[in-house]
């Protein structure tokens, strides 16, 4: 698992898609800048096969993968990234076949206000707030982000409106977490879908609640709400509209035990419910139950090893019983061995079962997917200024989900693919060169395998990087500068090569902090979605402020 600290670069990010694009198992498959309707695929996987979390709670959408990313997140309400490559299913259900994003919040250390404002090229204005209080025993964050642009091209305009809280309560019972979040996304789709001048708004408003009872217990509940609107031609709403509204819920009751001195049990019951209401797609609701067990074992200070299963019922699919195992054992004080191997799934979604217009056309009868994955690597770590990763990975793939035709001719229709094979090895190096720098570099190179398909053409699956590498630089220089410097090179399966470098600097020290982001530096050309220009060379620049500071509980 990789853990990004977010607070260590805020000031050196501009987007949550920053941080996914320091790991090269991520492909990140934007159709605009700042996350916009961005889809995120792990270790060769569909973006579907991606599950994404907010402080655990599950964000896919049910209507369809396109909008998983779109979070209710201002940056400064984010504090750290987890990105789990691979099966991940075990624990949390559906959807976790390629691998597990998880965005984490936490309470707040410090009370203070701070607030942002930045401009750029392509009419970019963007302003910021975020004000955190702490007590006694309770701490609140209250964050608000825009960010607007007239677009690098024609009707590729967007506007992103984000409003957050976070309320932390201590009690005799136990930690309790409120999150309530809202986000307005209108955006121009040219080229999105199609050779259209198309139009989108989405819009999310996502709740949840979390209470610890002792120090074993916790349950917790989550709803999320999300808004679809899409118009094929901007100019002309009347000709084709469409308007989807999904609920979610979410509840879960989870506890841990202590069988022994190393070993432990974490088990617990989970409910969900989707309902969806389109012109479209329909009417429909769809709930499932699960429950899951891991137990975990440290051994002779070497061995540790995991086992877990989790068993799901769904009203209107088959059951799913998903395996793991996994292991670790310590050659010696510096090297690690590690293994996995597990079942995973993936339920279709209401756009892949309902969805129909003149070219694609969805499959109520569709299977649900279903892979085996097995993985074994090797952790290097020789003193604490030097770490190294070294992981090879197997997924084998059953009735996978994609549109499907025998030719132009045709139109796309949700198929079952009886089966694909996807291997790849990963590698890491980060080393600290000097106290105030740190170097990363890693890359992933794939290949994957599918079944004969003749002339039938496919969409999404085999879209995958056959190899994506990436060499980041951070530093902290002197007059309490910072600095960040990415570049990365990746190459999809039938595509040409593309090399992007971005470079960021930012002033940190005191409570007045300018900062300068350039991306695209080489104004590369180039397309994360077949069909969709990406933006040239950007500059923003900007300053924060902190407006006042006062009681920490550090």
């Amino acid at each position: 698992m990789d853990a990004i600290d977010v607070r260590k670069l805020d000031l050196l990010s501009n987007s949550l898609a920053d941080f996914l694009r320091l790991d090269p198992s991520v492909d990140l498959q934007e159709r605009g800048p700042d996350g916009t309707q961005a889809d995120v695929s792990i270790r060769g996987g569909t973006f579907e096969q991606t599950l994404v979390l907010l402080n655990g709670f599950r964000m896919n959408d049910a209507q369809t993968g396109h909008h998983d990313m779109d979070l209710p997140l201002p940056l400064d309400a984010v504090s750290a990234v987890e990105i789990l490559p691979g099966s991940g299913s075990t624990l949390y259900g559906s959807d976790a076949m390629g691998g597990v994003v998880n965005f984490i919040t936490q309470a707040p250390k410090a009370t203070e206000l701070r607030v942002r404002t930045a401009f750029g090229n392509f009419g970019v204005n963007q302003q910021s707030a975020s004000l955190t209080t702490v007590f006694q025993k309770a701490t609140e964050q209250v964050a608000f982000s825009r960010d607007f642009s007239t677009g690098f091209m024609p009707d590729r305009d967007y506007r992103n409106l984000e409003f957050f809280s976070n309320t932390h309560l201590t009690s005799r019972l136990g930690p309790t977490d409120v999150v309530l979040a809202y986000n307005d996304r209108p955006f121009g789709a040219n080229d999105f879908y199609g050779n259209y001048e198309s139009w989108e708004r989405t819009g999310t408003r996502f709740g949840s609640f979390r209470q610890a009872v002792g120090s074993d217990n916790e349950i917790s509940f989550a709803f999320r709400r999300h808004t679809d609107i899409f118009v094929l031609l901007r100019d002309d709403p009347q000709f084709y509209t469409n308007h989807h509204v999904l609920d979610s819920y979410q509840a879960a009751f989870r506890r841990r035990q202590r069988l022994k001195e190393n070993t432990r049990l974490f088990y617990g019951v989970e409910g969900y419910q989707d309902s969806i209401a389109s012109n479209n797609l329909g009417d429909h609701t769809r709930g499932r139950v699960a429950g899951y067990l891991d137990l975990d074992v440290r051994a002779w200070k070497r061995l540790s090893f995991s086992l877990g299963a989790r068993e799901e019922f769904y009203k209107s699919v088959r059951g799913q019983f998903v395996p793991a195992f996994d292991a670790g054992y310590w050659i010696n004080s510096e090297l690690k061995l590690r293994g996995h191997v597990s079942r995973s799934f993936r339920v279709p979604s209401m756009t892949e079962l309902y969805y129909h217009d003149p070219t694609t056309v969805g499959s109520p009868d569709l299977l649900p997917e279903s892979a085996w994955s097995a993985e074994g690597g090797l952790d290097w770590k020789p003193d604490s200024r030097i770490t190294g990763e070294l992981t090879a990975f197997d997924r084998w793939e059953h009735n996978v989900i994609d549109y499907a035709r025998p030719s132009s001719t045709d139109v796309w229709r949700a198929t079952n693919i009886q089966r694909l094979h996807f291997q790849g090895v990963e590698a890491a190096v980060k080393t600290k060169v000097k106290q105030s720098q740190d170097v990363d570099l890693r890359c992933t190179v794939m290949r994957g395998f599918r079944d004969q398909l003749g002339d039938l053409q496919t969409l999404y699956v085999f879209n995958y990087p056959v190899y994506s590498g990436v060499a980041s630089w951070q530093a902290s220089i002197p007059h309490g500068l910072v600095a960040r410097s990415r570049l990365g090179v990746l190459k999809r399966y039938g595509r040409d090569p593309y090399g992007l470098w971005d470079l960021w600097l930012a002033r940190d020290a005191g409570c007045i902090h300018p900062f300068l982001q350039l991306t695209n530096l080489t104004n590369t050309s180039y397309q994360e979605i077949a069909g969709v220009p990406m933006p040239g060379r950007a500059i923003v620049a900007g300053v924060e402020l902190v407006l006042f500071r006062g009681r920490s509980t550090q």
